[in-house]
């Protein structure tokens, strides 16, 4: 008879893990729904890709690794950003301590299932990654950026002046992808402006 894992069970608890932490929340945000955010814009940016810029991306992939990309935070917490890049060696240490949490994870998988999830957590899973690989990924690390963006924007359109530096911030760090990468420019342009809207606004 197989063994009970724990893997899904851990995954769930995402919904506990409250973002910002340093910062006062007009509404707060879990880890679950910002992830759900990350793969529908990530899935959106590849679509974008291969419709307009003649990629051959996987946009399921991109979604599957938004969804999963921050589950290792269950593990360590929500380390905030300013923190996170203070310096080189507390990103290059913080990269150790999440890659230890994924492998930690994906230890909690049936054997026969981990090598599948392994390829959403690391790049590198089946060796060099080729360029589509690391293309998308680099979408993927956008659509999170977009995401912290939006929450910026909701926050600050709520009357709360907490965000207004932080969106300053992410949105020069979001305009410096999307001269680098198209798909986050037109999302950007014709995407980005609804949101903070009322829903009478929206539709």
């Amino acid at each position: 008879m197989t063994e009970c894992s724990s893997f899904f069970a851990i995954v769930s608890r995402m919904r506990y893990i409250e973002r910002w932490a340093l910062m006062r929340n007009s509404r707060p945000e879990n880890l679950s729904e910002h992830s759900l955010e990350v793969a529908i814009i990530a899935h959106a940016l590849a679509t974008i890709g291969n419709v307009r810029h003649g990629r051959s991306l996987d946009a399921e992939k991109a979604a599957l690794i938004g969804l999963f990309h921050d589950t290792t935070e269950i593990i360590t917490g929500d380390m905030p950003t300013p923190v996170k890049y203070a310096s080189g060696a507390i990103r290059d240490a913080y990269k150790d301590v999440e890659e230890g949490a994924g492998r930690q994870l994906l230890s909690e998988l049936p054997e026969d299932l981990r090598p599948i999830y392994e390829k959403i957590y690391f790049a590198d899973a089946e060796g060099k990654p080729d360029a589509d690989e690391v293309y998308l990924r680099r979408l993927v690390k956008a659509a999170d950026k977009i995401s912290a963006l939006i929450k910026c924007i909701e926050e600050r359109q709520a009357g709360n002046a907490e965000f207004v530096t932080a969106e300053g911030t992410v949105r020069e760090k979001v305009d410096e992808m999307a001269s680098e990468l198209p798909e986050v420019a037109d999302y950007l342009h014709e995407f980005l402006p609804p949101y903070g809207n009322t829903l009478d606004q929206l539709l």
